[in-house]
């Protein structure tokens, strides 16, 4: 992922939280090998929101799925995810809010990871981010 396309993403994502009226979000962008390309913390997000997106963005990549579905994995089978979030480095958040960025052709750009408000809204953000700037973001089902 380009630097300027992450950029894209989280001024974006943030837009469309403040035109919806979401509490202060955090927004990190991850390339496709994992490394932060952007991030963004808004005037009024708890100490800890910057993290909490890196690791919604970073569980998406190391499992290849959208955060939903390892919030639906979490719930049906928590050992194995806790399991994983260990061998990752604590660096997984199954809650929606983690997002993967792949371009017109399917392939893999990196994540994007939204915290601040509900784990729902989180993801709006996120996947307005993505859209706006001419990607398509995968959640998960």
């Amino acid at each position: 992922m380009k630097l300027d396309t992450a950029q894209k993403i989280v001024a974006a994502a943030l837009a469309a939280a403040r035109s919806r009226n979401f509490k202060p979000l955090a927004v990190a962008v991850l390339d496709a090998r994992g490394a932060l390309k952007a991030i963004a913390a808004e005037d009024g997000t708890s100490l800890k929101r910057a993290e909490i997106a890196i690791g919604k963005a970073h569980g998406a990549l190391a499992m290849g799925l959208g955060s939903r579905t390892l919030a639906k994995m979490a719930a049906e089978r928590p050992f194995f995810v806790a399991a994983v979030t260990h061998a990752v480095g604590g660096s997984l958040i199954p809650v929606a809010g983690g997002v993967l960025v792949k371009d017109a052709g399917g392939a893999l750009l990196g994540a994007v990871g939204v915290s601040g408000d509900t784990s729902d809204n989180d993801e709006i953000a996120a996947l307005a981010g993505i859209e706006a700037a001419g990607c398509k973001g995968d959640p998960g089902a």
